[in-house]
């Protein structure tokens, strides 16, 4: 059964106690999980960690473009006083755009970065949480340090882009022989829970080469496969693709 399955069904905990998100207990842990944006007020304070991931960026949307990158994933703990804390869980962006923000707890979460367009003029992989994809003879997004990875390059020869970048590695370089690069993997958390978040966008390929795949934790595959919703997943590049919503989790020990 997995972490996220157990729904809370009253009752309280000794030390933290707030509201606000779907609750739910597994493992000796409260979770409070928002998949959109809302309030958690906590009412008697003390130790938390939590999962911020912002939105994924959009993939390219020409053949042999580039996959969008993750939104930004920052996980860490933090000491909750009795306020109530504001949670804005950014949208994925659309195609060519760079996915929205998350910001929780005084964290920001940087949304992805979307991926380059194959087109001649030099549409680059956009900067963001992680970068986007590159194409050919165009610049490759960088990943913010601490958040997630660079995209990965395209060949300069071919019409063949890179993957977008993820939470746990950069994504994968498209190749001379026409194939389109993997988005970068994703991270799980809690660690041993087998939830991933914040993979890249796979890159399009030139025919016979294969398209690129998404990464681990809701990376969307190439052509066209958005990211995974409330996973922080780059969009796969071509036809109009989206990433993936973020995400906030909040656990306390009950």
């Amino acid at each position: 059964m997995s972490w996220y399955s157990i729904v809370r069904r009253g009752g309280g905990v000794a030390g933290l106690n707030a509201t606000g998100g779907t609750v739910t207990d597994s493992g000796g842990y409260r979770y409070h999980t928002f998949t959109s944006s809302g309030t958690l007020t906590v009412t008697s304070g003390g130790d938390v960690e939590y999962l911020i991931v912002g939105g994924g960026g959009g993939g390219g949307i020409d053949t042999g473009s580039a996959g969008g990158g993750a939104g930004g994933m920052l996980t860490g703990t933090a000491t909750l006083s009795v306020q109530s804390y504001s949670i804005t869980i950014g949208q994925g962006g659309a195609s060519q755009n760079d996915g929205a923000d998350t910001t929780a707890l005084g964290f920001t979460a940087i949304g992805g970065g979307s991926g380059a367009r194959n087109t001649n003029s030099l549409f680059g992989g956009n900067d963001g949480g992680s970068g986007g994809g590159g194409r050919r003879g165009a610049t490759i997004g960088t990943g913010t340090v601490g958040q997630g990875h660079n995209g990965g390059a395209g060949v300069n020869s071919l019409a063949s882009g890179g993957g977008g970048g993820g939470a746990a590695g950069p994504g994968f370089n498209g190749d001379s022989s026409g194939n389109g690069g993997d988005g970068g993997p994703g991270a799980e958390w809690p660690t041993g829970s087998g939830n991933y978040y914040a993979g890249g966008g796979g890159g399009d390929s030139t025919d016979p080469g294969t398209h690129g795949v998404g990464g681990i934790g809701g990376g969307g595959d190439s052509p066209g496969g958005d990211g995974t919703p409330n996973t922080g997943g780059g969009a796969g590049a071509g036809y109009g693709t989206t990433g993936g919503s973020g995400v906030v989790i909040i656990r306390y020990a009950i």
